[in-house]
C-alpha cells in the first residue's frame, strides 16, 4: 500500500458540519487526534436557570425561617439524624473514603496522569504559589485556625478507641497527631480532587458545562440537561451554602472570642456579631464580583503569608525540638496506625460508636458535603494542569502542609497542657488558639495576626462559595453575573447571621448536623462521579494515543528484529486493514468523536505528529530524515514498521553505522 501523505494545512482544520463518513481518511478528525476543547469555544450559552435559582433560594429561606422560629428543633432533628446516619451508614462513608483515595491515586499516577485539564498545549492560568494559596483559602481556611490546637489536644487527653496509650504521654501525642492527619490529610483532599478534577476535565477538555450534573453525561446522556440535572445542581447549591454558612459561623464565633481576649473586654453581644457579619459580607461580596484573578487571588496570597508567619513564630517561640521530633514520628505513627484507625466500627462498643459519630464518620460526611463547593472552585483555578500535577498538588501538598501545621500548633498546645498551662480550660474551642498564643512572647501581636488571618479566611471562603453558587445557578457560567453573585453572597451572610443570632451555637450545631446528613445522598453522587469520569478517561484522546503507541512499538520492534536484526529504525507506513496499531479500536464509533464535533464551532483542530513531538517526555527521540517526513499516518491501518539502514548488515558492501545514541541525535536536531 502506498505510504500516507502528510496532512496539508488545509487538512488540519475541517468545517465542523462536514459529515465524517470515513474517519481514517487523511484530514478528517480521528478520535486519537482530538486536542480537547474548552467550554468557552463551544458557543454554549449560560442563561440563568430560574428553576434551579428559585428552588434553591426557597430552600435556603426555609432554613433561615426554621432557624429563627425553632432553633432548638434544628438541634434536636440534626443530632438524631446524625446519630442514625453514623450508626447505619458509617461503614459506607469509610469504604467510600478509601475508594476515592485509591481512585485518585490511579488517576494521577497511572496511565491517565499525562492528560491535561484543557487542550494538549494549554498552559496553567495561575502560578503554582497562587494556585496552592487559593486551594487552602477555599478548602480548609478557618478550620486550620479553629481545629489546629483543639483537635490534637482533645485526642491527647482522651486517646481514641484502639490506641493503647496513656493519656497525656508522649505516645499519646504521636497517636493524637496521627488521628488528626487521618481527618485532614490525603483522604480529605482526595474528595476535593475527585470532584474538582472531574469538573475541570469535562469543562476544559470535553467542552461541557462546568456543573456536577454535566459529569454524568456518559451515564445519563442528555437527561442531565433536564430535571435530573437540575435536581443535582439544586442539591449542590443548598449543601454548598449550608456548609459555608457553618464555616462562617465558626469564624464569627472565633473572631468574637479573639476580640474579647485581645481587647480585654467582656462577652460581646449580638450587636457585635451583626456588625461583624455585615462588614465581612460586604467585603466578600466585593471580592467575589471583582473576580478570581484579582480579589480572591490577592487575598489568598496575603493570607498564605500571614498564616505562614504565624506558624513559623509558634515553631520558633514554642517547643521547637519537640516539634522537630514530632514531625517524623507522626508520619510513622500515621502509617503504622492506619489500619487501626480505618477498621473502627460501631460494633466494637459504645465508646467507638460515639467516637466515630463525633469525629471520623462526621469528617467523612463533612468532606462529602463540601465537595460541590470546593470541587467546583478547585476546577476553576486548575485549568491547564496535567492530572499528575493536579493530584500531586491538590492531594499531596496540602496534606504535607496540614501535617506541618497541626504538628506545630497542636504539638504546642499539647506541650503547654503537659506544662500545666490549662489550654483545655480556655472556656470554648474557639478560644484555644488565643490561649496558645497568649502563653508565647508577643501574645497580643500574634493574636491580632490570627484575627486578621481568620477574617481573610472568612472572606475568601465566602466569596469563593458565592461565585460557585452563582455559576451553578447559571448553567455553569465561568464568570457569573454580578447580580446573581451578589444575591448568593447576601443569602450566605444572612444564613450565618440569622442562625448565630437566633440560636447561637445551638442552631449552628443543628444545621451542621443536618448538612452532614445531607451528605448521605450526595455520597451516591460521588460514587456516580467516579464511574462517569472513568468512562470519559478511558476514551480520552491521550489514552487512545498511548494505546496506539504501545501497539505500534510492540509490532514494529518484533517486525524490525525479524527482518533486519539489530539495524533498523521506525517509520510510519500503511498496512492492511485490521493489521495495524489501531486494530483494537473502532474509531468510527460516533461516541468517540461526537462530543468534540458537536461542541466545536468554526473548525476542527487535530493533533499532528509535530504537536506530539513537542510534548515528548525526556528521553524520547523522534526519528527524522529526508526520506522520512515528520507526519502522522492516518487511520487505524497505520503501524510503525522496521526498516533496514542503507548499507547495513551482512548483505555486502560497507556496513553503515547505526544512528548515534539518542543524546547525540537530540544535539544534532
Amino acid at each position: 500500500m502506498a505510504e500516507s501523505q502528510p496532512p496539508t494545512p488545509e487538512h488540519r482544520r475541517t468545517p465542523v458540519r462536514q459529515v465524517i463518513r470515513e474517519v481514517t481518511e487523511p484530514g478528517l478528525v480521528h478520535p486519537a487526534l482530538i486536542p480537547g476543547i474548552g467550554v468557552e469555544r463551544t458557543g454554549r450559552a449560560f442563561p440563568t436557570n430560574w428553576l434551579v435559582f428559585a428552588v434553591a433560594g426557597a430552600l435556603v429561606v426555609a432554613v433561615i425561617v426554621w432557624g429563627v422560629v425553632a432553633p432548638a428543633s434544628i438541634q434536636e432533628v440534626g443530632s438524631a439524624s446524625l446519630t442514625w446516619v453514623a450508626d447505619t451508614f458509617g461503614w459506607m462513608f469509610g469504604a467510600l473514603t478509601i475508594a476515592v483515595t485509591v481512585f485518585m491515586l490511579f488517576v494521577g499516577y497511572g496511565r491517565t496522569g499525562g492528560i491535561r485539564l484543557g487542550q494538549d498545549d494549554e498552559e496553567p492560568e495561575f502560578s503554582t504559589v497562587s494556585w496552592i494559596a487559593m486551594l487552602f483559602s477555599a478548602g480548609i481556611g478557618i478550620g486550620l485556625l479553629f481545629y489546629g490546637p483543639m483537635e490534637p489536644l482533645t485526642f491527647f487527653m482522651t486517646p481514641p478507641p484502639g490506641f493503647d496509650v496513656e493519656p497525656g504521654s508522649v505516645e499519646a501525642m504521636h497517636d493524637a497527631l496521627a488521628q488528626t492527619l487521618l481527618h485532614w490529610g490525603p483522604m480529605a483532599w482526595a474528595y476535593y480532587a475527585l470532584v474538582g478534577g472531574a469538573i475541570a476535565y469535562i469543562a476544559y477538555r470535553r467542552g461541557r458545562s462546568p456543573l456536577i450534573s454535566a459529569i454524568f453525561v456518559p451515564i445519563f446522556g442528555r437527561r442531565t440537561e433536564g430535571v435530573l440535572g437540575s435536581i443535582i445542581d439544586v442539591f449542590a447549591i443548598v449543601v454548598t451554602l449550608g456548609g459555608t454558612a457553618i464555616s462562617l459561623g465558626i469564624g464569627a464565633l472565633q473572631i468574637g472570642r479573639g476580640v474579647e481576649i485581645v481587647a480585654g473586654i467582656g462577652p460581646v453581644g449580638n450587636g457585635f456579631i451583626i456588625g461583624t457579619i455585615a462588614v465581612l459580607t460586604a467585603a466578600f461580596v466585593v471580592s467575589a464580583v471583582s473576580g478570581i484573578k484579582r480579589g480572591i487571588r490577592a487575598l489568598s496570597n496575603i493570607n498564605m503569608v500571614i498564616a505562614g508567619v504565624l506558624g513559623l513564630f509558634v515553631f520558633v517561640a514554642g517547643p521547637t525540638l519537640l516539634i522537630l521530633n514530632l514531625l517524623p514520628s507522626t508520619v510513622v505513627a500515621f502509617f503504622s496506625e492506619l489500619g487501626t484507625m480505618l477498621v473502627r466500627n460501631p460494633a466494637q462498643g459504645e465508646d467507638t460508636a460515639a467516637f466515630l459519630s463525633a469525629w471520623t464518620t462526621y469528617y467523612w460526611a463533612w468532606w462529602v458535603s463540601w465537595t460541590p463547593f470546593v470541587g467546583m472552585f478547585v476546577a476553576k483555578i486548575s485549568r491547564g494542569r496535567t492530572l499528575r500535577e493536579f493530584v500531586t498538588v491538590v492531594v499531596v501538598v496540602p496534606s504535607v502542609v496540614c501535617l506541618v501545621w497541626f504538628t506545630i500548633v497542636g504539638g504546642t498546645s499539647m506541650w503547654m497542657e503537659q506544662q500545666g498551662l490549662g489550654i483545655s480550660e480556655s472556656g470554648s474551642p474557639e478560644a484555644m488558639l488565643f490561649a496558645v498564643l497568649g502563653n508565647l512572647p508577643l501574645g497580643i501581636v500574634t493574636s491580632v495576626l490570627a484575627l486578621v488571618s481568620i477574617v481573610v479566611f472568612f472572606v475568601t471562603s465566602a466569596d469563593s462559595a458565592s461565585i460557585v453558587m452563582a455559576s451553578m445557578s447559571q448553567a455553569g457560567r465561568p464568570e457569573p453575573t454580578r447580580a446573581v453573585t451578589i444575591t448568593w453572597g447576601l443569602l450566605l451572610g444572612a444564613v450565618a447571621g440569622v442562625l448565630l443570632i437566633a440560636g447561637g451555637e445551638t442552631a449552628l450545631g443543628g444545621l451542621q448536623s443536618l448538612m452532614v446528613v445531607s451528605a448521605l445522598p450526595f455520597a451516591l453522587v460521588v460514587i456516580g462521579i467516579m464511574m462517569a469520569w472513568a468512562i470519559d478517561l478511558r476514551t480520552d484522546p491521550y489514552v487512545l494515543r498511548r494505546k496506539y503507541a504501545k501497539a505500534a512499538i510492540a509490532q514494529g520492534v518484533r517486525l524490525g528484529i525479524e527482518q533486519h536484526g539489530d539495524d533498523f529504525v521506525f517509520g510510519a507506513s500503511s498496512v492492511e486493514a485490521e493489521q495495524g496499531a489501531g486494530a483494537w479500536l473502532d474509531s468510527e464509533d460516533p461516541a468517540l468523536t461526537d462530543w468534540y464535533t458537536d461542541a466545536t464551532t468554526g473548525a476542527i483542530d487535530v493533533v499532528t505528529a509535530r504537536d506530539v513531538a513537542r510534548t515528548l517526555e525526556p528521553g524520547h527521540v523522534q526519528a527524522k530524515g529526508p526520506d522520512r517526513p515528520d507526519h502522522t499516518a492516518s487511520g487505524d491501518a497505520a503501524t510503525v514498521v522496521g526498516e533496514r539502514q542503507p548499507g547495513a548488515g551482512p548483505a555486502g558492501g560497507t556496513a553503515a553505522p547505526a544512528p548515534a545514541d539518542p543524546a547525540s541525535e537530540r544535539e544534532r536536531d
